[in-house]
C-alpha cells in the first residue's frame, strides 16, 4: 500500500513540475524559441540586433514566393512537356482477344522507344492495358496485363530501362469509345502510354 502512495506522489509531483514550464508548439521555430530565452536573459537593446540575425538567417516572404513560383513554373513546364511528348508516343492496338504485337504495334514501339530514350528519357513510363466490354471483368484485366507486359518487353528489347516502367489493367473499364460497333470495340482494345516526372 505504502508503494502505491509513494508512486502516486511521485506522478503527481511530475505533472505539476511538468505543466510549469511551456516547450514550444511543433509549429515553432526552434530558433525562434532560442531567441525568445536570449531576449528574456539580455537587455533591451540587444532585441533589435537578435531578431535582425534570425530574420538574416530564414529567407524573407518574397524569397519563399520566388522559390513557390518557380517550383510551380517547373512543375506547369513539365506537365506541358509530358503532354507534348505524350502526343507523339503512340498507341499500340491489337486484334480480338489477343495480347502479341503485329507488324504495325512493333513499328509503333520502335517510334516510341527512340523517344524514351531521347527526348524523355528524363520521365517514367506507365503502360495502361485496355481491353473491349467482352469478357468477363476478371478475364480483361489480366488480359489488359498481357498486353502491356508485350509492349513492355518490345521497349525493353529496344534500350527503354526497364526499371522506369509500370504497368496497370484498366480492362474494359476505360473505354474511348461506347457504341456497340466492330470499329469502336477496335479502338478501346489497346495499350496508352503515360509519361510520368
Amino acid at each position: 500500500m505504502r508503494k502505491y502512495k509513494i508512486f502516486g506522489a511521485l506522478v503527481a509531483l511530475s505533472l505539476l513540475t511538468g505543466c510549469a514550464d511551456k516547450s514550444p508548439s511543433p509549429k515553432e521555430d526552434s530558433s525562434a524559441a532560442v531567441v525568445k530565452e536570449d531576449v528574456a536573459k539580455k537587455p533591451t537593446e540587444n532585441i533589435v540586433s537578435n531578431s535582425e540575425s534570425v530574420s538574416s538567417n530564414q529567407p524573407s516572404a518574397s524569397d519563399m514566393k520566388d522559390s513557390a513560383s518557380n517550383s510551380a513554373g517547373e512543375l506547369k513546364s513539365d506537365s506541358n512537356g509530358i503532354s507534348a511528348l505524350e502526343k507523339d508516343l503512340a498507341i499500340v492496338y491489337f486484334a480480338f482477344d489477343k495480347f502479341n504485337i503485329d507488324a504495325e504495334g512493333k513499328t509503333k514501339i520502335n517510334a516510341s522507344a527512340s523517344i524514351l530514350n531521347g527526348t524523355a528519357s528524363k520521365f517514367s513510363l506507365k503502360l495502361e492495358g485496355n481491353c473491349d466490354e467482352f469478357g468477363s471483368d476478371e478475364y480483361n484485366i489480366a488480359l489488359g496485363l498481357k498486353r502491356a507486359d508485350a509492349v513492355k518487353k518490345g521497349l525493353v528489347a529496344e534500350g527503354v530501362d526497364e526499371k522506369r516502367i509500370s504497368m496497370i489493367s484498366y480492362g474494359e473499364s476505360n473505354p474511348v469509345c461506347t457504341e456497340k460497333t466492330k470499329e469502336c470495340w477496335a479502338k478501346n482494345r489497346k495499350v496508352d502510354f503515360k509519361l510520368l516526372p
